[in-house]
């Protein structure tokens, strides 16, 4: 798939639609091999930039989406071309909403996330894909010895497609692992898994468009985001400026 380079922050996207992931997918899983799919927000970026070994994962997955607003608005500014900027801002819970559309697709694993909310994430799926067997594993208290127990189901379970939520930049490591013992898509898909199970609160996704779902996730979730919506942009500028002049990633 054709990269285009995101202005200011220097890193490469796949500008897609929602439709167009699943179209992607549905490709993807016809074809051998590890494919990984990861999103571009500020947080990657600020990942990309100070951790090489992530900037390196990022570099050769499949598909990069534009997941935060920022990201989208700034690669709007030099490759939208008139169209609506907002249709290429896709997250993870953006793309799953259309699953039921994708081809080929007869087995999915959910990897992350305490039980409860596993669980609950498997089965609205199963409800969204009635002709797909859908399995989860909780990612609760990741250690090694949950990794293996986790590689030791994937290997039994086989699936095309694997839905990672561990959080960045776990959910990357481990993939990247886990990618070296099973072929398979793998998605990193952040608290999407809550997302789905109904354990968290997910921004009307006209915020997204807007660029203010920091401040829905700030109000309903403000442990996890408050590094990252005050601390994390300061880190983020002054990683971008210590970059020698003209070089972007």
């Amino acid at each position: 798939m054709l990269r285009q380079r995101v202005p200011l922050l220097g890193v490469e996207v796949t500008a897609l639609t929602a439709s167009e992931v699943i179209d992607e997918l549905s490709r993807l899983i016809a074809e051998p091999g590890v494919h990984t799919v990861v999103g571009h927000n500020l947080h990657s970026v600020t990942l990309c930039l100070e951790d090489p070994g992530f900037a390196r994962f990022y570099e050769q997955s499949s598909l990069i989406l534009l997941d935060g607003a920022p990201v989208a608005k700034l690669w709007a500014r030099a490759h939208a071309g008139g169209k609506p900027a907002g249709r290429y801002r896709v997250g993870s819970t953006d793309w799953l909403a259309e699953i039921s559309s994708m081809r080929g697709l007869e087995r999915l694993a959910v990897l992350g996330s305490a039980p409860a909310a596993n669980a609950a994430a498997v089965e609205e799926l199963r409800r969204r894909l009635p002709e797909t067997a859908v399995e989860g594993h909780s990612g609760q208290d990741w250690d090694d010895a949950v990794e293996e127990s986790a590689g030791l189901w994937l290997e039994g379970f086989a699936p095309q497609i694997v839905l990672v939520g561990l959080g960045m930049p776990l959910q990357e490591r481990v993939i990247a692992r886990l990618g070296s013992r099973l072929p398979a898509v793998y998605c990193a898909v952040g608290g999407a898994i809550e997302q789905l199970g109904g354990s968290q609160r997910l921004a009307p996704r006209w915020i997204g468009r807007l660029g203010f779902e920091w401040a829905w996730r700030l109000l309903f979730h403000p442990r996890r985001v408050a590094y990252r919506v005050f601390v994390e942009p300061w880190k983020l500028a002054w990683l971008l400026a210590r970059r020698p002049r003209g070089g972007e990633q």
